[in-house]
């Protein structure tokens, strides 16, 4: 199949996150009819609260705005120029050469190219559980076996177990750091000491999408073990921190070589990504003051949540993220429907045969909605 024809057939499938409500930690993965089904259900009319994404609430910074308006004017063009400016800018500022870098229409293409290009022959793919499945799930589906090693005590990677599940078939080791959905980080001196070992046996995916909510993002990402020449693949989206989820671009930095097998698979942003979506993708770029602006309210947000589950007598996964998991005391369906029943979208999960809830962190607002429906059922 030709590039032209597999995005035509894929692009309405990865543009869709995972199913909402009912999706658990470890789905089976569903046929695209049903999945296209579970997320054309309407929203409520009284939602108040949307925390079921890990969206950026607080919205696009304004030069991102303005930077959309006025890309309206060349929107005829193709971004060809204005993607190639993007990626310089982006590599300009990681120490990176051009070859070693390519963006797509948000991170679900690139995720999707990195399993038809590795995993496509069988083989398995290592994973923590529970982690984002979009990856693994994408490498099952073209014929790999999904190996899934629990997390630690403490919700982490367990880097020590996964690096034993590694056998001569493991084609790729993926790690989200931060985790979705625990919103854990791993050591970052252990992780680079774990990819150093391993990535000279197997690739290593890394997926930092939620990195830019760590207080030091370039001291923890693995782009540096790239640039010392190992066998990565790091993964950064526009779509968290930035609040650009709904202009689709995302990037990865990999070898020269990776990076060419990538692109027989997916399509580069050159000819993918529209004029609005490059324009407030390179406004925003490590605008430091909407960055911290976004992770204070966010913080903000954040400590009210917690403090609003203490006072039930609930625990909670403290998050290194936009989002918190936490035990509910009763059942994870239930409870998110009833919470939509009241206007708050949640997601639900089990883990270690219990059920959880995913929060995302929302505007205040939006968190005293969830905190007077939460009241009403915990």
């Amino acid at each position: 199949m030709n590039r032209r024809n597999w995005l035509k057939n894929t692009a309405l499938l990865t543009m869709l996150p995972p199913a909402l409500s009912r999706l658990q930690a470890a789905p089976t993965p569903a046929p695209i009819q049903k999945r296209l089904r579970e997320m054309a259900l309407p929203m409520p009319t009284n939602l108040k609260a949307r925390l079921f994404a890990n969206e950026n609430p607080f919205g696009p910074s304004a030069k991102a705005k303005q930077a959309m308006i006025d890309s309206l004017n060349t929107s005829y063009q193709y971004q060809l120029t204005q993607v190639q400016e993007l990626e310089a800018k982006i590599c300009a500022y990681e120490g990176i050469d051009t070859k070693m870098l390519v963006t797509g229409a948000g991170s679900s293409p690139l995720l999707l190219g990195a399993a038809l290009a590795l995993c496509s022959k069988g083989g398995n793919v290592v994973t923590a559980d529970p982690t984002y499945e979009d990856l693994p799930t994408r490498c099952e589906n073209v014929g790999a076996k999904w190996i899934k090693v629990p997390l630690t005590k403490d919700y982490k990677h367990d880097l020590d177990a996964m690096e034993k599940a590694i056998n001569a078939d493991t084609k790729l080791v993926y790690i989200c750091n931060p985790n979705n959905p625990t919103g854990t980080i791993v050591d970052t001196d252990k992780l680079k000491s774990f990819c150093e070992r391993v990535s000279k046996k197997v690739t290593v995916f890394v997926d930092e999408a939620y990195i830019d909510y760590l207080p030091d993002p370039k001291s923890a990402t693995l782009i540096s073990s790239v640039k010392s020449g190992q066998n990565l693949i790091v993964a950064r989206t526009f779509s968290k921190i930035y609040g650009l989820a709904g202009m689709r671009i995302g990037y990865v930095v990999a070898q020269p070589d990776m990076i060419a097998l990538l692109g027989n698979y997916a399509d580069s942003g050159l000819f993918l990504l529209s004029a609005p979506s490059v324009a407030a993708a390179s406004a925003s770029y490590q605008d430091t003051s909407y960055m911290q602006a976004t992770q204070q309210k966010t913080a903000a947000s954040k400590q009210f949540l917690y403090d609003t589950l203490k006072a039930e007598g609930y625990t909670y996964i403290p998050s290194s993220t936009n989002f918190v998991m936490f035990p509910l005391k009763m059942d994870g369906i239930r409870f998110t429907d009833e919470m939509m029943k009241r206007g708050v979208g949640l997601r639900h999960w089990k883990l270690n045969n219990e059920e959880w809830c995913r929060i995302s962190i929302g505007r205040m607002d939006e968190m005293q909605a969830f905190a007077t429906a939460f009241k009403e059922l915990s």
